[in-house]
């Protein structure tokens, strides 16, 4: 099998189950980043638990390369430059998970009272790792592809800012 993008969608009746799994799913080969949503009886959502594979990386990338840019105007340049690559890397950075919550908020509306879903996304050369996971905590497994999930977060936020504008 070829190398493909996913979101992995494991649904689960029991939360200890699904957070199980989550300290699990950190370590699956070609692992993203993972969240845990949880719904409660009552039926206020909430993510105890999530992990981007990498975070922090860019921002910190982005200040050495300013500070090395930095370089040409001394010691004044380093700090200046270390601090403005710091700062536009971490801007993108914090794009990006904000596009991550958005696709957290899509997916909540599938959670029902009292359930847990674990959301995993993942290039899988196998689907072996994910399906033996879910197996083995008993959570049922939904694959979804990256391109296909993304148009479905694209399509949700142009609802919200069309209903916005109304």
């Amino acid at each position: 099998m070829a190398d493909t993008h996913h979101v992995l969608l494991v649904s689960f009746t029991d939360p200890a189950r699904c957070r199980s799994a989550f300290a699990e799913a950190v370590s699956l080969p070609g692992l993203r980043q993972a969240a845990i949503l949880e719904r409660s009886a009552d039926g206020l959502l909430d993510v105890p638990d999530n992990h981007v594979r990498g975070a922090g990386v860019p921002t910190v990338g982005g200040g050495l390369v300013g500070g090395l840019v930095g370089l040409l105007g001394g010691p004044i340049g380093v700090l200046l430059g270390s601090a403005a690559g710091a700062t536009l890397a971490n801007a993108a950075e914090n794009r990006q998970l904000l596009e991550d919550g958005a696709g957290l908020i899509v997916l909540s509306s599938r959670v029902e009272d009292g359930m847990s879903m674990l959301v995993v996304d993942l290039h899988e050369s196998s689907r072996q790792p994910a399906d033996e996971l879910a197996r083995r905590h008993d959570g049922t497994l939904q694959r979804l592809s990256a391109k296909e999930f993304a148009a479905q977060v694209e399509a949700a936020e142009r609802a919200a800012q069309d209903t916005e504008k109304a």
